[in-house]
Order: structure tokens, then sequence, then C-alpha cells
């Protein structure tokens, strides 16, 4: 049986008529860039996410650069994150010519772990009264912002972030690009912070036909600054009052994005239905000695972007179950603050263990809304007769 990662083929067969009619309709116009669909889209994704403002870009990645300069990050500057994410969270930082400093993760969340964050706040930066700005002693940054990163689909644990926050004038910027629809308590992910991220690379829960993300914020004055830098820094063709980037969502993408989000609330529910069962099924397989299901904080809502567990002999059993024709993957094989282009930073291997444990350990399984329990099943028995086998 071929269990795929990802099926967008299975996806897009049950909305196929739909996307090919939205598609058509934006080449009828033969307006394609900032047109109707976007600002639609803007509309209907800040209705659903319960915010009054949304601004549609280029990219995820491209919705962590633009938030981080709508609210001033630049070289001299600091910005926390973590080290177990995609790289787009701390190469937004570096390419605005800031440093990126890590906290360690929580295992079982593999988010940002709020206690070793305050320690790094309290032990290892000092707070300018005068200037009423935090400084980081070791790299003498001024520390602008912080970045929680809602991974795998489940959202950090916001208060303390937002307390410690507001302690010390730190913006928070949300990476919600794998939790379009999570919650933390009753507040959409994204909605929680100054500025929320969200991608819509193909393979997430809202994919497009290509690249495309979103900015949202109930902070008007940062939302049009956003809106301002994607387009040159002009509000009029031709006038510029800042210089920005070119970092439109076009057309095509926002008419195809508008038919998928319509199914969003469903498609997730489907998610979270697929990692019920397999969580029962390993347990029922007697795998608890063997494997670690994903866990989900107190006060969230698990949207399941990626169902992830921790393993043992993870490799080994990647390669088992690609012999099987059952797609997992590593996310991340090799935590930031190990990357060869961060060594500048100063940072040892085993500065943050947790998020270099779970490099080690995880793999992501299949899970997505039109997996049949037949797939899943399968998926189940080829990892116990893995470990059956040892």
């Amino acid at each position: 049986m071929n269990v795929p990662l990802v099926d967008l083929k299975a996806q897009y067969a049950t909305i196929r008529e739909k996307v090919c009619a939205a598609v058509e309709e934006v080449f009828e116009s033969q307006r394609f860039i900032l047109g109707p669909q976007v600002a639609a889209l803007e509309v209907e994704i800040a209705r659903f996410l319960q915010v009054p403002h949304a601004v549609a870009v280029a990219s995820g990645t491209d919705a962590l650069l633009l938030s981080l300069k709508a609210i001033g990050v630049g070289p001299g500057d600091a910005v926390i994150t973590v080290p177990n994410t995609f790289f787009a969270t701390a190469g937004a930082i570096v390419n605005l010519g800031a440093r990126p400093l890590f906290v360690d993760i929580e295992p079982a969340i593999y988010a940002m772990d709020t206690e070793r964050f305050g320690r790094l706040l309290e032990r290892e930066c000092h707070w300018d009264p005068v200037e009423e700005k935090l400084v980081h002693i070791a790299s003498k940054t001024r520390v602008k912002a912080i970045i929680p990163v809602h991974l795998y689909g489940q959202c950090a644990d916001m208060r303390p972030i937002l307390d410690w926050g507001q302690r010390y004038k730190l913006a928070v910027i949300e990476d919600s690009c794998q939790a379009i629809g999570a919650k933390y308590g009753e507040c959409r992910a994204g909605t929680i912070g100054d500025l929320g991220c969200f991608s819509f690379f193909p393979s997430k829960n809202l994919g497009g036909a290509g690249d495309g993300g979103m900015v949202v914020s109930r902070n008007k004055d940062l939302a049009d600054r956003v809106r301002l830098l994607r387009f040159h820094g002009a509000q009029h063709k031709n006038y510029h009052s800042i210089v920005g980037f070119n970092s439109r969502l076009d057309e095509v993408q926002a008419a195809v994005l508008r038919v998928k989000l319509r199914y969003l609330e469903q498609w997730n529910e489907g998610r979270r239905r697929h990692a019920a069962a397999y969580t029962g099924d390993f347990e029922r397989a007697g795998l608890a000695d063997r494997i670690t299901v994903p866990s989900v904080g107190a006060n969230r809502d698990h949207i399941f972007h990626l169902y992830v567990i921790r393993c043992q002999r993870r490799n080994e059993l990647q390669e088992h179950l690609k012999s099987r024709g059952i797609g997992a993957e590593v996310y991340y094989p090799l935590p930031l603050h190990e990357q060869e282009c961060f060594q500048y930073l100063g940072y040892a291997a085993s500065d943050f263990p947790c998020s270099s444990k779970a490099a080690l350990e995880t793999l992501a399984l299949p899970i997505y809304p039109e997996l049949t329990p037949e797939q899943r099943t399968y998926v189940v028995s080829a990892i116990a007769d893995f470990y059956q086998q040892l």
C-alpha cells in the first residue's frame, strides 16, 4: 500500500470544479495583482480568525520578515525565538541585520519553554531604565521582540510570553505558519500577540497552489505598515514614503485559498480524528514503550498540521516505513543553533538539549483529512512490525 506523507491530489479531487472555476474567473478578469480576490481573502481570513486586520503577502517567510520590519527590527537588535523550527523563523531575523537569541523548547509540546525564556530575560539581559530597553549582555544588542513558534499545529504557552513581553516592552510576533485554526484558550493562533504570521505553502492545512502568506493584527497601525511594506513602501503607485519590498499575494493564489478556506474547519477536524485514532491504535498495539505520541497542552486546541511521534531507532524506522511505501519525514533534523550559517552566534551544540534530542528522535507520520482508516492501520502495523523484529 502507498501512503504518502501528504496527498494533495486526494484533496484536489474533492474540490476540483470549484478551484478550476475560481481560477478561470481570475483569468477572465485578467487582474492578477492586488485585485478583488486578494481583498476578499483578507476579509475572509480576518473574519475566520476574529481579528480586524489581515494583509496578504507572498509567503510565510515574507510574513515574518515584514512583521519584524514593521516593528522596527534592524541592525543592533535581537529577537528571541526557538532553535527547533523551520529555518525562515531565524532567517527573517538575520536578513534584517538582527541577531536571533535562542530559547530551548518544552519536550512534550515542542514550543518555547517559558521558564527557560524567563531565565534568559532575567539572567542574561539587563533592563536600561533610562532608555527603557532590554539589552542582551553578551552581544550588547537591544532585545526588540519575541517570536513564539506554534509548531506542528499547536500553540505555544502564550500567557507567560505575553506577560514577559509586556514587562520588558517586547513585541510579540506569532509564527503561526503551521497553526491556522489552532486555539489558545478562546483565541485563534496568530491573534494573541502584536502580529501573527501564516504560510499558505501547498502542504499546509490551508495551502495554495504555490507560495503565499498572511499577516494579521489587532493593531491598525502595524497592519497598515505591513501593507505599505509589501508594495515597495508605496500607498499610491510611484509615490514611496518608505523603502519596502515586493511581497504581494497574487490573485490566482487568493482565488484558490478562498475556495479552500470554506473547508478548513472540516479538514482540521478530520486531522484531529485521525490523530486520536493513531494514538488509540498505538496504545492497542502495545507500542507505548517504543514511541511517544503527541501531547496536547492545557488550554490548547491542536490542529495536527503534523502528527509527530518520538521513537527509538528513528532513522531505521524511517527507512523501514519508506520500504513499505509510507512517507515519514523529520521536522527538523538539525536545530538552528547547530546550522553552519549560525555558527557565528557562538552557541554550542549542547546548549539546547531538548531541541537537539527532538532532532534525533522525532518523526512525522502521514496525516491529512483524506487519509483512509486502512492507510492509517497500515502505518501502525508497519511500525509494530519494525519493533517486533528487533
